[in-house]
């Protein structure tokens, strides 16, 4: 993205002899599967994928259907099924450019998601051959446009206890589906409001032998035609409603889905993980009930995998166009005849170079994230454990950067002024859009209780084989620990070394070791201190369990959080260790200091509180994050250009460089006016005698 006037401001306390090299940046950004970006940007440049910011509801909605097809005929979004289906078996590739049709319209990245990635996608993983063989197709095709009918009025994350129920009918060989409730009704289904004709639907699989006590197997998908494809009424006992205007993804036609006694045959039960014979006999690969009900949700981990990536890029598409309208925007006198550019003020930097970083941040963090997904679903590393730590990471990524995209969008459109609230360049639209990424594919807040769970988990696995000696002797070693840095003496050591030099606090702050020691010790204290306090849970009655839980729910949170910034910094640090540009390297390093160091800021009150820094050293926190605003402030544009989203992707007419145009054809006026003799005085300048004139 070109800028027209004053691409590279300079201002005090920079380093001008270091550049970027913008286009290796790009292909490091861009990561393994640059190629596949690459491909999936230049086909969303066609103006036929794009959003029509005009159209209402309806219109919206069979734009973004017609544009579904025109993906599925030439987009190449098959890449994550089996090759012998026309697929590319590349799980990875497959996510990488996908997440980037939100650059054309998040409503078409979505029902995308919900064709391929949920419904097609339950199909390949909680279905056999079989139902690959007869299903897949049409799923793939968009022959069948399909729904994926699991969260209900009643139940959104708490998958485990929705009321719906498939019970098994021997006689007939079938399941009967049905919502016994108004609260059991599916809801928010992509699909499910007019053009779906078939649904996955979870429900509780129920089964009776003759004369016995009926057992709940707990979660399972079934395939369950839903309309007429040809008169698009819904089939007999299925029933629905519009979920009608949202505040955001329109062009997706959302809406519920209820059953009455509707009979499914006993093959279209997905039965990969949980399998009912003729006469009703269960049997599962995996004997145990939580452990297979996670199984079967973790094959659609891919989701949340997406939605970090999609997050990410809404982000940068905000940064884009804030960074470069700042650039060119000018805002009240400065020295000399002009007006000052946005950007070269320091709130204005402070409001979004921040931002920046930990957009850097997240995107080297999710190429990561999406490494591991590509290899447990290539099967190049598919161990439980591998496993479990993808979707651990997936729960503590997609809440930073999805929250993340909302907060850029906001600041950038309002670095922008007037012109971000202008529909035509994109923000407002674009946040909500971005709005419900927060809550689906598992609410923000329940994903980081998950993280936190693990956390805790792996804090009690450390000591499983420890007898109660050791374990004493840890936690009094912690306790001497906790007391030295909470008593003046920690503080005093980190001020005596640095003799009040602020120059000695920055150089130890800037150090990459003392910040990766910082994040990480503010995560082992949290869980440490988190583990201690819901530790007497264990032996707790289980009300008396629960109220223990809930009262440290906060700390959880608050844990998990701290372990996605760390996540975040050592994603960053590890692509910044790829660099191979000496230029670029430099400032990337100023950029991930920026991260690390507004994270600590953002948490000084912790750090003072737990002893870990001394007040100097936190002064110095602030002061050095304005020295790397002032040395990053001249590669602004280098950052996001290195992005490298084309005028096709951003689509908004401030970043286009017509704003410069404006300032210069304004600058150049008063040059004209100041050389002719005729620019007026200011009345200020007018002695008081020719005031009163």
């Amino acid at each position: 993205m070109t800028i027209l006037s004053e691409k590279r401001p300079t201002t005090p306390d920079v380093e001008p002899d270091v550049t970027i090299d913008v286009a290796h940046l790009e292909h490091l950004l861009l990561g393994r599967w640059a190629e596949v970006r690459r491909e999936a940007r230049e086909f969303l440049r066609d103006p036929r994928l794009h959003r029509d910011e005009s159209l209402p509801m309806a219109a919206h909605r069979e734009r973004v259907l017609e544009q579904l097809r025109i993906l599925a005929r030439e987009g190449d979004v098959l890449r994550a099924f089996p090759s012998r289906l026309g697929g590319a078996d590349d799980h990875g590739g497959s996510l990488a450019r996908f997440e980037e049709v939100i650059t054309a319209d998040p409503s078409l990245q979505i029902k995308a998601g919900v064709q391929w990635g949920l419904f097609a996608s339950a199909i390949l993983h909680l279905g056999t051959e079989d139902h690959h063989d007869r299903l897949l197709p049409g799923a793939m095709s968009v022959d069948v446009p399909g729904a994926f009918a699991m969260t209900e009025t009643g139940h959104g994350s708490d998958v485990a206890s929705i009321g719906t129920t498939a019970t098994y009918d021997p006689d007939t060989e079938e399941f009967v589906l049905h919502t016994p409730f108004r609260a059991a009704w599916k809801d928010y289904l992509g699909n499910a409001a007019l053009h779906g004709t078939a649904a996955v639907v979870f429900a509780q699989l129920i089964t009776a032998r003759r004369g016995e006590q009926p057992v709940n197997h707990g979660v399972h998908g079934f395939y369950v035609p839903i309309r007429d494809p040809q008169t698009g009424q819904f089939l007999p006992g299925v029933g629905g409603e519009d979920d009608g205007l949202k505040g955001g993804l329109n062009g997706i036609d959302n809406g519920r889905l209820h059953f009455d006694h509707v009979r499914v045959p006993r093959r279209e039960l997905l039965n990969r993980y949980g399998d009912v014979a003729a006469d009703g006999t269960y049997s599962s690969p995996i004997a145990s009930p939580g452990r297979r009900f996670f199984t079967m949700l973790g094959t659609l981990v891919q989701g949340r995998v997406s939605l970090d990536g999609a997050a990410v890029n809404a982000a940068k598409i905000g940064l884009t166009v804030a960074v470069t309208y700042g650039n060119q925007r000018r805002q009240f006198a400065g020295p000399g005849n002009d007006e000052v550019v946005l950007l070269d003020y320091a709130e204005h930097q402070r409001r979004l170079l921040p931002r920046l970083a930990h957009t850097y941040a997240a995107a080297f963090a999710h190429e990561r994230l999406l490494q591991a997904f590509d290899g447990v679903f290539s099967g190049a590393s598919d161990t439980d454990e591998d496993r479990e730590n993808l979707e651990t990471i997936a729960a503590a990524l997609k809440p930073s950067s999805t929250w993340l995209a909302l907060d850029v969008l906001q600041a950038s459109r309002e670095a922008c002024g007037g012109q971000g609230f202008m529909a035509e360049n994109r923000m407002t639209g674009l946040r909500a859009d971005m709005d419900v990424y927060v809550t689906f594919e598992g609410d923000n807040t329940v994903l980081l209780q998950l993280v936190a769970k693990r956390l805790l988990a792996d804090f009690a696995a450390h000591f499983k084989d420890a007898d109660t000696g050791a374990m004493a002797r840890y936690m009094a070693g912690r306790a001497a620990d906790a007391a030295l840095h909470r008593t003046p003496l920690a503080r005093v050591v980190q001020t005596l070394a640095d003799g009040g030099d602020v120059r000695r606090s920055v150089g130890h702050l800037r150090d990459a070791e003392t910040q990766r020691e910082l994040l990480t010790d503010r995560v082992e204290t949290m869980v440490e201190e988190l583990a201690q306090a819901v530790r007497p849970a264990q032996k707790a009655p289980r009300d008396v369990a629960a109220d223990i839980i809930n009262e440290n729910q906060h700390a959880m949170i608050e844990a998990a959080r701290a372990h996605a910034d760390l996540l975040l910094w050592e994603g960053f640090t590890a692509g910044l260790a790829k660099v191979e540009d000496e230029g670029t390297k430099q400032v990337l390093t100023w950029l991930r200091d920026l991260f690390g160091l507004t994270v600590i800021e953002r948490n000084l009150a912790w750090y003072l509180i737990h002893g870990r820094l001394s007040a100097g050293r936190a002064r110095s926190v602030s002061s050095y994050v304005e020295r790397l605003l002032r040395r990053l402030r001249p590669h602004a544009q280098d950052l996001v250009d290195a992005f490298g989203l084309a005028p096709e992707h951003v689509r908004a007419e401030i970043a286009t460089g017509v704003e410069a145009q404006r300032q210069d054809e304004a600058r150049e006026y008063y040059r004209r006016l100041r050389a002719s003799g005729a620019m007026p005085v200011p009345e200020k300048s007018l002695s008081p005698e020719r005031r009163r004139a």
